[in-house]
This record gives structure tokens, C-alpha cells and sequence, in this order.
């Protein structure tokens, strides 16, 4: 039996935030979270692998819901638990109307945004309560020409945007940023394209802009409405590395260095939150191959475990020897 439908005007609106590995998804969600929109937003975060710490990485004010999905990609294995999660996320929300306003979906930056989309068009329940309202994908100005050359879920990311955000765009010449913008025009030449600093975007650029036309998906891709499979680069995998015990900065500096250095190419994302011995904040660690950078993150809660995690993704890591030279790091 179907669900009766609601009014377009009335429907829960819902942003698909996507992007490659390391484009600044998580900057940019950070940016919406923090503006005095005076809405609450559901969160549906999803990461590439068994763990993760995007969770960690998001500076709430605490009247956000945050749901994670990390034990799959969004676009294949765990769509089901998409379904499931918006359902749930519906009765949490008749049961207290206040409870959100919009839903925001971060994906993996591994993701096919088509699968997902699709959700709110061949699920009648789905359909009933939420409106896509458009699919937001965040360019990393830097590392898309080599990313559309070797990863065709960057090019469907741009495909399918609505709005395309540019990042890091200060790391490369105006010859390089004309050159791209012109690539992704001739990808997509529906999508409008600015650039964003840190996250930094007018919030009118990114909510209830309307943007999502299933008419115009349907020009890009015929059998959007049929589609049902993605298939990943098997070698592209994750790794978890975590550690009760606080780490030692210098040796894990060291330990950055020496892996950037040998394996760059292949080092597509690394992320996490560290605990170094007598410092009352959590640290926060972000790279995408060569490009690393840190800062303070929030303070250590009182009683709370101090766990060091840090994420891998990338293409035939050595696990093992990064987990040893990992583990060196911790203070006995």
C-alpha cells in the first residue's frame, strides 16, 4: 500500500552533499552547520569502510541528529539502509514535529551520486515525505584533473551536480582554474559553478535552490529510474588504525612523512582525531595524497576515553606495514 502522498511545498527537502576523496564535503557541511539558519537538520553521513570519524569531525551545536552509515558505500551495499534510515528519521519526526527541518546526505567521496538520488524517486514511501531538492558536489580544484581522468565516479559526481563548489582553488594557477571550469561545462553545462574557501558560500547557493530536474537526469542518463548497480576499483580499500594509548607527535609526523613520500599517488584520503600525551584537545588530521594538514580540535570531555582513530582510503596501501609503523607511535 502506498503512502499518501505530500504536497511538493510540504515535503521534508533533502541536499545530497557529494564530491571526491578529500574535496572538503565535510568543511562545507561543517560551514552549513554553523550558520544561524535558524533550521534543524537531520545528517546522514557516509564513509568508505568498516569505521569512521567524520562523525568527530563535525562542530555541532547539538541540535543536529547525526546518523552514520559506515559499513558500506551509500550508492550500493547499504542503500537499503538509506530506505531504512529516512524511514526511521519520518517517525522520529511525526512523533516530534519540531525534530528536523531538512535532511542533509554527506556521501563517501567514492560514491555514484545516481543510485542515491534515485531513492526519492522509485521508493513510494521515500517519495511520499522528501523532496530531493538538488545534488551539491564540491570539486577539489588541485586533484580533479587526474581524479576525472582515472575515477568515473568523480565524473558522475559532476554529472549529476546541481551546483558545483570549487576548492582549493589558491593551490593552482588562473590558467589551471580556466581549464578546468571549462571541463566541467562541457560535463555538465546545466550546473552553475563558484568557488568555495574553507566551506565559505552564501547558504542561499546551497538550500532550497530547487535545482534537482529528474527531466534533465533523464537527457544525461536514460535509465536512471532503472539502474541498480555500482561497482568500486576492488584495489581501492580502507584501513582503521586506532589506539587507546596517546601518540607521540613527533614520531607520527615522522611516520606521515615517510608514507606520503612512498606512497602519494595511491594515498587518496587519510583523516582521523589524535590524542597526544598532556594535551587537553583532540587534534584533527586531514590529507589528500601529498597535501596534509592539522589543527586544534575540540577539547578532550572529562571522563571521556581519548582514542586516537585515524582512516586510510586509498589503492594497494600496505595495511600491515602502516598499522607497525603506526603502532611505534603510541607512548608506552
Amino acid at each position: 500500500m502506498k503512502t499518501p502522498s505530500t504536497p511538493a511545498s510540504r515535503k521534508v527537502p533533502v541536499t545530497i552533499l557529494t564530491g571526491f576523496l578529500g574535496a572538503g564535503k565535510t568543511t562545507l557541511l561543517n560551514r552549513i552547520l554553523r550558520e544561524r539558519h535558524g533550521e534543524r537538520i537531520a545528517v546522514i553521513e557516509n564513509e568508505f569502510g568498516e569505521a569512521g570519524v567524520d562523525n568527530d569531525l563535525l562542530l555541532t551545536s547539538g541540535d543536529e541528529q547525526i546518523v552514520e552509515m559506515n559499513n558500506g558505500c551509500i550508492c550500493c551495499t547499504v542503500r537499503g539502509d538509506l530506505v531504512r534510515i529516512l524511514g526511521e528519521l519520518r517517525q522520529r519526526r511525526e512523533a516530534a514535529p519540531g525534530a528536523f527541518d531538512r535532511v542533509i546526505i554527506e556521501t563517501t567521496g567514492l560514491a555514484d551520486p545516481a543510485p542515491v538520488a534515485q531513492t526519492f524517486f522509485i521508493d513510494d514511501d521515500i517519495a511520499a515525505y522528501y523532496a530531493l531538492d538538488a545534488i551539491v558536489t564540491v570539486v577539489d580544484a588541485k586533484h580533479a584533473p587526474t581524479q576525472l581522468d582515472e575515477c568515473h565516479e568523480a565524473a558522475e559526481q559532476v554529472a549529476f551536480a546541481d551546483r558545483i563548489l570549487l576548492s582549493k582553488t589558491d593551490l593552482v594557477s588562473a590558467l589551471e582554474r580556466e581549464r578546468l571550469r571549462a571541463r566541467l561545462v562541457r560535463i555538465n553545462p546545466r550546473a552553475a559553478i563558484a568557488a568555495v574557501d574553507f566551506g565559505q558560500t552564501p547558504i542561499a547557493d546551497l538550500l532550497d535552490i530547487g535545482g534537482f530536474s529528474l527531466d534533465s537526469i533523464l537527457e544525461i542518463e536514460p535509465g536512471f529510474l532503472g539502474e541498480d548497480q555500482h561497482e568500486h576499483d576492488d584495489a581501492v580499500r580502507s584501513f582503521v588504525f586506532t589506539s587507546a594509548a596517546p601518540l607521540d607527535p613527533g614520531r607520527l609526523q615522522a611516520f606521515f612523512r615517510e608514507a606520503i613520500a612512498a606512497h602519494a599517488k595511491d594515498l587518496m584520503r587519510y583523516k582521523g582525531i589524535v590524542a597526544f600525551e598532556g594535551l587537553a584537545h583532540r587534534v584533527v588530521l586531514q590529507g589528500v595524497h601529498m597535501l596534509m594538514n592539522s589543527d586544534i580540535g575540540r577539547p578532550w570531555a572529562e571522563g571521556e576515553a581519548r582514542e586516537s582513530k585515524l582512516v586510510f582510503i586509498g589503492r594497494n596501501l600496505p595495511h600491515d606495514e602502516f598499522a607497525a609503523s603506526l603502532a611505534r607511535c603510541r607512548v608506552s
